[in-house]
């Protein structure tokens, strides 16, 4: 793989890659360090994908792997500060989407990534499955209990 088809690649996923680490570590610092190594490791494969989905479905579960790996760190377990959510950058057309998104911020880290999945980068439950390793019945539950929570803090007028 030569430099221009490495840039092509970076370029094509690497939003979608850092939102999904983001909503799983809440931290920018972490995130970006995710995406580094989620893409290092792309560039070192010389896997061939059929389509663009199944690549960006590879990148997706193994930057997932990578903020599992990270969470279970005595790092991250002993010694975790985060980064403020004002200094995340991230730019919302309403009012309401920026308390969407800090509801779901503030939903534990496997909720946070299905809804993720699920709504901002529009996998199907049966996709969000096989990037996360669950089985579909645990992401439809998952996907529940985050709507449920997400109503109990939006309250009822938001409608999700």
């Amino acid at each position: 793989m030569n430099d221009t088809e490495m840039a092509l690649i970076y370029d094509k996923y690497s939003c979608a890659v850092y939102r999904a680490a983001f909503a799983y570590c809440r931290n920018t610092a972490d995130a970006e360090d995710i995406v580094q190594e989620t893409f290092i490791k792309r560039f070192r494969t010389e896997t061939e994908f059929s389509d663009d989905a199944s690549e960006k479905a590879w990148l997706m579960k193994v930057a997932v792997n990578k903020c599992k790996d990270l969470l279970r760190s005595a790092r991250y377990r002993y010694f975790y500060t985060s980064v403020p959510l004002e200094e995340a950058e991230l730019v919302y057309e309403t009012p309401e989407e920026s308390a969407v998104f800090h509801a779901v911020m503030e939903l534990p880290p496997k909720y946070r990534l299905v809804i993720h999945l699920y709504y901002y980068e529009g996998y199907s439950v049966q996709e969000t499955a096989k990037i996360t390793g669950r089985s579909e019945t645990a992401v439809q539950t998952q996907l529940y209990r985050a709507r449920k929570l997400l109503r109990k803090a939006l309250g009822e007028e938001m409608r999700l």
